[in-house]
């Protein structure tokens, strides 16, 4: 198996991921089916393109749009974990 080395960016980004996973899946539990993890994880897509279509010069904005994309990545994991 390969070794990747993360630079400082992807680590932040990945231990914002790891953290909402960890909080979705103990506030949430797990996903009961497809349709449920489908469901979930179009309202997080949703949810991501209504703060893109808002003002994206506002640095505000732009946070939110960030912490929306990190959780549509949880809810894909998850449904990858839980579903597949």
């Amino acid at each position: 198996m390969e070794e990747y080395i993360l630079d400082e960016k992807w680590g932040k980004l990945l231990n914002d991921v790891v953290n909402e996973y960890e909080s979705a899946t103990s506030k949430f539990g797990s996903f009961n089916n497809a349709h449920e993890g489908y469901a979930v994880l179009l309202e997080e897509v949703d949810e991501l393109w209504d703060n893109i279509k808002l003002n994206q010069k506002n640095p505000e904005r732009i946070r939110k749009i960030r912490q929306e994309a990190v959780q549509v990545a949880v809810m894909a994991l998850r449904f990858l974990y839980d579903v597949c």
